[in-house]
């Protein structure tokens, strides 16, 4: 009965997770349309570094650290998918967005499997497999290849992946605060040497990348303060249903997000996924299910 009521409290926590974490993209969305994707980043991660240095300054560290390379790889690249996700969001849809960055448990099997030589079964190579080919069905590549919005997309997945994947070393040297603190500051200094670059070079392929400050106004105050508060709210209940139930099933309800995010998005005026899309992103979230089963 404990057992139970165990699971149901992690789905519970889980799903509202999935439910703000969308409606937090929701608000990046809205904020897209004043600012560029960049200060979006910016705006989301210096929130971020406000409420976890004051949960630093409440409750000192504790930790032996001795990685810093490593630390930094991790907040890297998390800062970069982070980067691709956000820029996407707010060129395309919602849900398809959501659905790339959902690839991220599909390439952190891999990258266990390569750097941390974590053993993947049979089983883990299928749901792996499965995995790419619900990408394609997504992407649907022409004869010219995948497009920016595809590329981006599958990145942010294999961005979060390695940052993930860095996380399962670095917990052993480091507070978690410290390791999510890495990811914050990146995400907070790197788009201000990327907005001093911005006025210096202008590549149309790189604007995922740069873009030009600009001050929100009136309303866009409103955008950027509840994306920030989604996303805290998000973190916390994401946290705290892994520490209610096992990671698998609570990894298996994070794909909840998808669906939440689609709706949210119909809301905003996405169109509905199309048929071959909507079988892609079924594929996605049955390997993404299997690899958190499997785990």
């Amino acid at each position: 009965m404990k057992q139970i009521q165990a699971l149901n409290s992690g789905v519970k926590y889980m799903l509202l997770a999935s439910f703000t974490f969308a409606i937090m993209g929701a608000f990046a969305k809205l904020a897209s349309e004043f600012m560029p994707s960049l200060e979006v980043v910016f705006f989301r991660n210096l929130a971020g570094v406000i409420l976890v240095g004051f949960a630093i300054y409440k409750t000192p560290m504790v930790q032996k650290g001795g990685r810093p390379l490593l630390l930094f790889f991790r907040g890297f690249m998390g800062f970069v998918a982070l980067l691709a996700f956000f820029y996407n969001i707010a060129h395309i849809s919602l849900g398809d967005a959501m659905t790339y960055s959902k690839t991220s448990p599909i390439f952190t099997a891999i990258f266990a499997f390569l750097f941390l030589q974590e053993k993947l079964s049979l089983k883990g190579w299928g749901a792996v497999f499965i995995g790419f080919i619900g990408i394609l069905f997504i992407t649907q590549p022409s004869g010219v290849g995948f497009s920016k919005y595809d590329l981006l997309g599958v990145f942010s997945g294999i961005g979060a992946a390695l940052a993930y994947t860095s996380i399962r070393e670095l917990k052993s040297y480091y507070d978690t605060r410290a390791i999510v603190l890495s990811f914050m500051l990146t995400g907070t200094i790197g788009p201000l040497l990327l907005f001093f670059i911005s006025s210096y070079i202008s590549v149309d392929e790189l604007d995922f990348l740069l873009g030009e400050f600009v001050m929100p106004q009136g309303v866009v105050w409103v955008y950027v303060i509840a994306m920030g508060i989604f996303a805290t709210i998000s973190q916390l209940l994401m946290t705290k249903a892994y520490s209610e139930t096992k990671a698998g099933i609570v990894g298996a309800v994070s794909y909840s997000n998808i669906l939440f995010s689609i709706i949210v998005g119909v809301i905003l005026g996405d169109a509905l996924p199309s048929l071959t899309t909507s079988f892609g992103i079924v594929l996605i979230v049955f390997a993404g299910v299997m690899v958190a089963r499997l785990k």
